[in-house]
């Protein structure tokens, strides 16, 4: 029986319990907790400020659903990719496994998640830190945007959503979309991810779809289940010129084949399907949203 329990609040009426039965690693950094805990049910998990940000026996749902979509369908053969965030170096895993990526560029404030993931979650990163690909980068990532000179085929939103008195909150903005969109190619793509769709929590999700839509011509809503977050997951895309919407299944599987990616283990042309299409009360909310995020007035992803 477990002695530990983690214990998420995912409204004032509602928590899920995870039991713990082994620590493997805790401690504080500058921006937040961190532990590395073993669950019963879900095996070894990262946990930053109490929440589970990604499971060893469901993390490839979350990973391959950020990363794949646009990685393939966009048509570069020598792509540079930008990822802010992900600093466990599993969406920079699922970035690396593109062959046609000359260069992977991860930037993450919180140096110490990096280390602790370095040493205790291999099983997440598989070696991607020691890609020679792969530039690692250990900043703020708004400070870094703004300082880059070069554009990029994909970049990658892998952030936690912004609380009060976050230093993220100015990378959800209408601002700071605007400066992505300078920072990509013509036929650039950017994806983020963008909380719950769950049609009680879904401000956020919306909100930011109502913000990125004053920046790009092409935004898409699309969502997985995660079961150790116990919710459906969203995510973002935004380009001016490729629409996800507009390939088949087939097309998909052809692609994945074509890049040798047939050994995914959550998405294909099915999954690409179910992600990109989203029932009729979710699209509604989503579309009737206005509320957009300025750096004067920012959003708040309140746990509530």
């Amino acid at each position: 029986m477990d002695a530990y329990w983690i214990i998420e609040k995912n409204h004032p009426s509602e928590i899920h319990w995870h039991g713990v039965s082994r620590f493997y690693y805790t401690g504080v950094s500058p921006f937040q907790k961190i532990e590395v805990i073993e669950s019963s049910f879900y095996g070894k998990c990262l946990v930053l400020d109490g929440r589970i940000q990604s499971s060893e026996k469901d993390e490839f749902i979350y990973h391959e659903a950020l990363v794949h979509p646009a990685l393939l369908l966009n048509n570069s053969n020598r792509k540079k990719v930008l990822i802010m965030g992900g600093g466990e170096g599993a969406t920079l895993r699922e970035v690396l496994r593109h062959k046609d990526v000359e260069e992977a560029i991860m930037v993450d404030i919180d140096g110490e998640v990096v280390e602790v993931s370095k040493e205790y979650l291999p099983e997440w990163h598989q070696g991607a830190f020691e890609d020679p690909r792969t530039k690692l980068y250990i900043t703020d990532a708004r400070e870094f945007v703004e300082r880059a000179e070069e554009k990029y085929d994909v970049i990658i939103s892998d952030l936690s959503e912004p609380m009060e008195g976050s230093p993220a909150v100015k990378l959800f903005t209408y601002e700071f979309y605007n400066i992505i969109k300078e920072h990509l190619k013509e036929d650039g793509v950017f994806v983020m991810q963008a909380g719950t769709t769950h049609h009680l929590k879904i401000f956020f999700h919306a909100a930011m779809s109502s913000t990125l839509r004053r920046v790009f011509k092409i935004v898409r809503s699309y969502q997985a289940y995660v079961p150790a977050y116990d919710f459906i997951w969203s995510f973002i895309w935004a380009s001016d010129k490729i629409d996800p919407k507009n390939f088949s299944e087939e097309d998909i599987n052809n692609l994945i084949k074509a890049k040798g990616l047939e050994n995914l283990r959550f998405y294909d042309g099915e999954a690409h399907k179910m992600m990109f299409s989203l029932p009729k009360h979710i699209r509604e909310l989503i579309e009737r949203e206005e509320k957009v995020a300025y750096d004067s007035a920012p959003l708040y992803a309140v746990e509530d």
